[in-house]
């Protein structure tokens, strides 16, 4: 099995659509000019890399990373990986450990000093992230905020002020 892990580019918004609908399962389908509007900002985002796992042209996992700036440890930025999936047809294959890798090169790359993520509860989730190298080191919290509000085409944050 040949895979190539590259940059997302405009053409894989099918091939990534597809993939977060394994991802999250529950989730509605955006409409066309949603995912296209929001695709685009996020590949014009500074610092941020969609990494795709391309197996002969088609999407068999994918790995959002963002490279944030950081004015601690002497300036060097943390990356944050969100959004990890690997098609169900071909996890156990090697394709999410060269996905995290591609992410570790993405840190070191830009002088990062350490990769964050959260994942899932669930043992096959974590064993897979301690395979990598990752350690539970602390601990996580989320907080999900209105979930029936659409998200800003542009990604800009859509707070009014009163």
């Amino acid at each position: 099995m040949n895979i190539t892990i590259r940059p997302a580019v405009e053409n894989d918004l099918h091939g990534l659509l597809a993939l977060y609908a394994e991802l999250n399962p529950d989730d509605a389908p955006l409409p066309s000019d949603s995912a296209r509007s929001i695709w685009t900002a996020v590949r014009h985002q500074q610092g941020r890399t969609v990494l795709v796992a391309d197996l002969d042209s088609t999407l068999v996992g994918t790995a959002d990373c963002v490279v944030l700036p950081n004015l601690t440890r002497g300036g060097r930025s943390i990356l944050v990986v969100e959004n990890v999936v690997v098609a169900n047809t071909h996890r156990r294959h090697g394709v999410g450990g060269q996905l995290m890798g591609a992410a570790v090169r993405l840190a070191e790359s830009t002088r990062c000093y350490k990769i964050q993520l959260l994942a899932a509860d669930g043992h096959e989730a974590h064993t897979f992230y301690q395979a990598c190298g990752f350690r539970p080191l602390a601990q996580g919290f989320r907080r999900y905020l209105d979930q029936g509000r659409p998200a800003s085409p542009s990604g800009e944050p859509s707070w009014s002020e009163q």
